[in-house]
């Protein structure tokens, strides 16, 4: 548990489907964002036969991964939310929560998040670091964990809304500045 009081993937409201990864779906590889998978492919690898999602990364990068499928779970490879679940996203952005009092700690407890996939867990990254950086200044490893969870988080809501990055980011602008003005008060 970290300080925030939550452990990845075990947050309320977590993002998750009971739907299947196929060919053609969206979804999400933990750190690198929405992808598309554009087919499942079988290579030998040593001795055995094995089969990968191919999954091409829906940013400016175009990059390509090859993920075993008996590993995609276990890997947070997730479809992407859905459309309802964004007001409940963006509520979370809004709650309050305190970021542990060491930078060491924090640094921990935001890996830890960063890693399980969960947009939620994004959310909280990017609300409390965003929330401590009113107050003082953050390290320089705060300031690039907040740039790449922001990053991710934008790119998610950016693909399930169908709309431009500049629109999912003024939607998570607009519920962090009602955090932070309801903090201040």
């Amino acid at each position: 548990m970290n300080a925030r009081g939550l452990e990845p993937s075990l947050a309320p409201d977590r993002a998750s489907s009971s739907a299947t990864l196929a060919a053609g779906s969206k979804a999400i590889y933990p750190g690198q964002g929405p992808c598309r998978i554009v087919r499942v492919v079988k290579k030998v690898v040593g001795d055995r036969v094995i089969m990968f999602y191919n999954l091409i990364i829906l940013d400016d990068s175009g990059g390509e991964l090859f993920i075993p499928v008996e590993k995609a779970h276990a890997i947070g490879v997730r479809l992407l939310m859905k459309k309802s679940e964004i007001p409940k996203l963006l509520a979370h952005l809004k709650k309050g929560s305190k970021a542990a009092d060491s930078w060491k700690q924090r640094a921990t407890d935001n890996m830890k998040l960063f890693t399980s996939g969960s947009p939620y867990d994004l959310a909280e990254i990017v609300a409390s670091l965003t929330e401590l950086g009113s107050t003082r200044s953050l390290t320089l490893g705060e300031s690039g964990t907040l740039d790449r969870a922001r990053r991710l988080l934008i790119s998610e809501i950016s693909e399930v809304m169908a709309e431009t990055k500049t629109e999912a980011a003024d939607q998570v602008d607009r519920a962090l500045k009602l955090r932070i003005d309801r903090s201040k008060s």
